[in-house]
């Protein structure tokens, strides 16, 4: 082996025991109970109907020195939708919106974090509503809680068109454009 050869496979080596420790140090987290999922519709810049997941499961892999590395999940529980208007319920829940009936869940699976300073992200992943899967960016604020090093405090948001998951497009003075949020706190497992 010449040396060109040795110092390609040590660095090699060291690339790889770098991200196997990155790795290991990434730390585990969920969403609090106290977080909100949540969306609204506005029509003409009001806002129609504001819904909010009372079940959401979580997970994020996470450690601040290695974004790169980092993942997150959701799975939400269509049928867990409490609504500013709760008289909308069988329309929202029925086959022209969520068809919860035949899609009870809602994911989404990150497949990139971006970091952009000071605590701000843009996460790339795959957002799947009824049956469809669409790519959605999430802009986001992760950021320590000076209280308590175990949370970590959480701002994320994205707007998605409710017709490309194949909701009935705008009716009802309901609007296309859909708001999503993430409000609240991660904690370590």
């Amino acid at each position: 082996m010449n040396i060109q050869t040795i110092i390609k496979n040590l660095l090699i080596a060291a690339t790889v025991s770098l991200n196997i420790l990155a790795q290991a140090n990434a730390q585990e987290w969920i969403l609090t109970p106290q977080t909100h999922v949540s969306f609204d519709i506005r029509s003409m810049g009001f806002s129609i109907v504001k819904g909010q997941f009372e079940q959401v499961q979580s997970s994020m892999s996470f450690d601040p020195a290695v974004p790169q590395n980092a993942s997150a999940q959701f799975v939400l529980d269509i049928n867990s939708l409490s609504l500013s208007r709760p008289s909308l319920r069988e329309m929202i829940l029925g086959e022209d919106l969520f068809y919860a009936e035949k899609y009870p869940t809602a994911t989404f699976n990150s497949h990139e974090f971006i970091a952009l300073g000071k605590n701000h992200y843009s996460i790339k992943g795959d957002l799947t509503l009824r049956g469809i899967t669409q790519p959605v960016t999430l802009d986001t604020v992760l950021k320590p809680n000076i209280a308590d090093p175990q949370l970590l405090d959480v701002e994320s948001k994205t707007v998605v068109n409710r017709s490309d998951f194949g909701m009935k497009k705008s009716f009802g003075g309901i609007g296309e454009k859909v708001n999503i949020a993430v409000n609240g706190q991660w904690q370590t497992r």
